[in-house]
């Protein structure tokens, strides 16, 4: 028998241990479910047994969803502040305003709610306790707990987290207070007469105030509150709030406490530097952070892993010493607490606008620290959609502005081990709290990507697990959505999938106005409708679990969609050649309003569009309004360059957000030669100044082209937008833009007309799209192919036997005198084919073959008008195409 080792010893532990872990779940098995939509600057919910919900709106309304009902009522509206005033006297849009609520830990019997919120007619943001039952919040009831002062003028951060521990106690998070854009992104430490308002020392780094501060208090039956044990300061300490639980916080935000240690979880938001300075200190970052105890978090002396900033002179410009993190001394005159504070504690998580070496997984881009909530199974009891047990002790965070959720391993200590993407192709919208419900969900509320306004991307959603039995995944289509009467609809479950391959049942309710008019229990009914209005048709599946999922798509009866048709009396309707003439003539018929040739539908009513995009189509970006062409259509790739960054989140196009509208931009630099390469400069770089004083982060992680291009978008709102005069409805147009590069550029012919509507039927709208593509076609860019095999980049195509194809699908030939095969390499008598119909059908060319065996790349083509498909075959193995080049010589 051998005897056991050390080493052996080791290997066994580690296969128990390996044995024992529990395996990710398919992402398949969570499913996201919408709530409620098009929420008003939603900040903070609680969950109700039975699955209510109620949040807090910052404008004022508090409020309840009922997923019994579906529908969320509002049960409060605060009378709240909601501006600040600048040192000119402006007033802006500010942070405050309704900020949470919270139920009491044994609120079943005493029906008590916490509030925190900013009155209207006193600076302070307030916490006070209600008594609610249900219906309409009595205001009467209303009991004031603490009042943190703050300032009105030239601010932020508000904090506004709140959580209960299981002794009762409350905490609470608020915000430093202090208007921190003038400091250039480091530390706003302004002594100077009459900057109070620019000091966070006055604040976060003042023992004896509330802001800039996690406070922890134990309320009392009678509306007053006690001190708990443990805080940072013990009661009676000359110059130092008992309230204290930890203070060196710019703006601490969501709050978790581990169940199983009471340790404390957060996100905190940090300023906007985005690079560090000798003279200045360290460039920004948002931390997660974790309290085992009371401590000092370092804010405004320190930031990240302890960066210690430098003792700066606003009113000289003269840098001093580092901030000592074992000993940091408050000597502002803006401070009324204690001089020397408690030693700084290190962030646990601590990220840049640029990609992080320590945390790469987090990205790079706009920053908003959110935190989330530490799961523990023992939380929950028959939860039906309890996550499993590999997020087991893991703390789930989430990002404002970049929109992911990270699931952090935590060591035996608490602390940062390793992080992964949760859910990696979820993409949330302005996430600004999350955490458990009762039924094991994940709820997140997202407040949108936009500051101070009311988002359309707003939501309330779960995300719930089905360790089991996963519900079905239903697709509702129509083969078309509105018609005149009677309106004969083929409904569609296409596309519907079951995870677990099981048997499905469908049934489609078609309601009017909430009243169920027709029940069918088939997959893809035929509807017929003989009453104008609007219907719904939804479609639930169900699986032999009982598991069902929904989802519907409207119908309109009584109003024919208008038939819009662009056609073509000369010219290619499929690819565009320099100077070609282009004869043209739009048809609009609507079985209500008429024809363009009966005259009943004026001309003027069509609207008709030409358009050269020179970096290929997007249909989302040619989809318009009725009357105006989108003359931007060609920025589409900066659109979605945009979309895809931060920018949205601190501009708009036409009104101020944080920073300044994109048309304001535009304005400022109309005329300016040298505008697109400074602006290109600033946006990589970062800075401050010409916009007052909020500070742009740098975006160094973007390419300069990708900047240029975002640019040049923005700069282009100088120029005064007007609707684009249509087009008449016959006429001629000349393909006057040279095809600049190989396979970019498109034609886009567009015609629209909106109907007029009925009384009982909404208007409706009908349109036609024709792009006229380049002519240099790459192989890639066929729509189909057989026996080819591709490089590696795809852009050659190998035939791999006789009778391999490419295929084009409806190409019209009207015109086209010659197709020319480039990159083609020797073959052994061997030609390529032109078929239409299929790969045996009509010959209309061919290449031919020249003496010493290469191939003639240019074929001429039979006359043909119409549009076909057309394949291109290869008579004999081993040829390599790169393009198809058409040509109408």
């Amino acid at each position: 028998m051998k005897p056991i080792t050390a080493l052996s010893l080791l290997l066994v532990s580690s296969y128990i241990a390996n044995a024992q872990s529990p395996e990710k779940p398919d992402e398949n098995r969570f499913t996201k479910v919408v709530l409620q939509q098009k929420l008003e600057e939603p900040m903070q919910f609680q969950i109700l047994d039975g699955g209510k919900v109620l949040y807090a709106e910052r404008k004022g309304k508090l409020k309840i969803y009922d997923p019994a009902t579906n529908k969320m009522d509002v049960i409060a509206d605060f009378t709240v502040s909601r501006e600040y005033v600048s040192k000119t006297g402006e007033r802006s849009e500010g942070e405050d305003g309704l900020q949470g609520v919270i139920l009491d830990p044994n609120y079943a019997k005493n029906k008590w709610i916490y509030i925190f919120y900013s009155p209207k007619d006193v600076s302070v943001n307030r916490l006070s306790r209600f008594t609610w039952a249900g219906g309409k919040l009595n205001m009467a009831t209303e009991k004031k707990v603490l009042d943190v002062v703050v300032q009105r003028e030239e601010c932020c951060h508000v904090g506004g987290g709140m959580l209960f521990d299981k002794d009762n106690n409350l905490y609470l998070s608020t915000g430093d207070n202090t208007f921190s854009r003038s400091s250039d992104g480091f530390t706003p430490t302004d002594e100077r007469p009459g900057e109070a308002p620019r000091d966070a020392q006055k604040s976060s780094g003042n023992t004896n105030d509330l802001r800039g501060k996690i406070l922890r208090i134990h309320p009392e039956p009678n509306g007053s509150y006690t001190i708990p044990e443990g805080n940072l300061f013990p009661k009676g300490t000359a110059n130092a709030r008992p309230e204290i639980y930890t203070m060196g916080n710019r703006n601490p935000w969501r709050l978790a406490i581990d169940s199983h240690t009471g340790w404390l979880y957060w996100g905190e938001v940090g300023p906007d530097g985005s690079n560090s300075s000798e003279s200045r200190g360290p460039r920004s970052y948002d931390e997660f952070n974790v309290a085992k105890k009371s401590g000092n978090y370092g804010w405004p002396y320190f930031i990240g892993n302890n960066q210690a900033y430098r003792q700066y002179d606003f009113a000289t410009k003269k840098s001093g010493e580092l901030y000592d993190v074992l000993k940091p001394v408050n000597n502002s005159p803006n401070n009324t607490g204690l001089k020397v504070l408690p030693p700084a504690e290190s962030a646990m998580i601590w990220y840049p606008y640029a990609a992080s070496e320590e945390f790469p997984v987090m990205g790079s881009g706009g920053r908003s620290a959110v935190g989330g909530p530490v799961f523990h199974k023992s939380d929950f009891t028959n939860a039906k959609y309890l996550f499993p047990a590999y997020y087991e002790g893991k703390w789930l965070i989430t990002d404002w502005v970049r929109g992911w959720i990270l699931a952090v391993t935590l060591d035996e200590n608490g602390m940062y081990k390793s992080m992964e993407r949760f859910l990696p192709e979820l993409t949330l919208r302005g996430a600004i709290d999350m955490k458990f419900g009762p039924d094991g969900s994940l709820y997140v509320l997202e407040y949108g990507n936009g500051y101070f306004k009311d988002n359309p991307e707003a939501e309330l959603i779960k995300i719930e697990f089905n360790g089991g039995n996963r519900k079905p995944q239903v697709q509702a289509t129509a083969n078309k959505t509105a018609g005149a009467l009677p309106l004969k609809v083929k409904l569609s479950s296409e596309g519907t999938t079951d995870s677990d391959g099981d048997a499905l049942k469908y049934e489609w309710k078609i309601t009017k106005g909430g009243v169920l008019k027709q029940t069918f229990k088939t997959a893809n009914p035929e509807v017929q409708l003989t009453a104008a209005g609007v219907y719904k048709a939804t479609l639930t599946v169900t699986d032999p679990h009982g598991a069902k999922n929904s989802k519907s798509v409207d119908l309109v009866a009584g109003n024919a969609t208008p038939v819009v048709k662009f056609n073509f009396t000369k010219g290619n309707s499929s690819f565009y050649f320099p100077a070609s003439i282009i004869n043209y003539a739009v048809s609009v018929t609507d079985k209500e309003d008429g024809s363009l040739a009966d005259k009943r539908i004026p001309a003027s009513q069509v609207s008709v569009a030409i358009n050269y995009l020179s970096e290929g189509y997007d249909m989302t970006v040619v989809a318009q309004n009725q009357n105006q062409f989108d003359v931007s259509a060609q920025y589409a790739k900066a659109k979605a360059l945009i979309k895809k960054s931060d920018c949205n989140a601190c501009h708009a196009v036409d009104t101020k957000s944080l920073g300044p509208s994109f048309t304001d931009v535009a304005l400022k630099y109309k005329g300016d030669k040298t505008a697109e390469g400074k602006l290109t400069k600033k946006v990589i770089d970062g800075g401050s100044g010409v916009w007052g004083d909020a500070m742009m982060p740098a975006h160094s992680s973007m390419s300069t082209a990708e900047v240029n291009s975002i640019v040049k978008y923005v700069l282009s709102f100088s120029e005064k937008k007007t609707a684009q005069k249509s087009l008449p409805v016959t006429g001629s147009y000349t393909t006057n833009v040279e095809p600049d590069q190989p396979n970019k550029g498109s034609f886009i012919f567009r015609a629209a007309y909106k109907d007029h509507g009925t009384k009982l039927a909404p208007a409706q709208f009908g349109e036609d799209v024709v792009v006229l593509r380049h002519p240099y076609v790459l192989v890639n860019n066929t729509d189909n192919s057989s026996e080819i095999s591709f490089n590696d980049n795809k852009s050659v195509a190998i035939a791999k036997s006789k009778g391999a194809y490419l295929q084009l699908n409806k190409v019209d030939l009207t015109d086209i005198k010659q197709i020319e095969f480039v990159g083609s390499d020797k073959v052994s008598a061997g030609k390529i084919e032109i078929r239409i119909d299929s790969p045996e059908g009509k010959l209309i060319g061919q290449s031919s073959v020249k003496e010493n065996g290469s191939l003639n790349t240019v074929a001429n083509i039979e006359a043909l008008k119409g549009k076909y498909n057309v394949y291109f075959v290869f008579t004999e193995p081993s040829a390599r195409l790169k393009a198809i080049s058409m040509k109408n010589l």
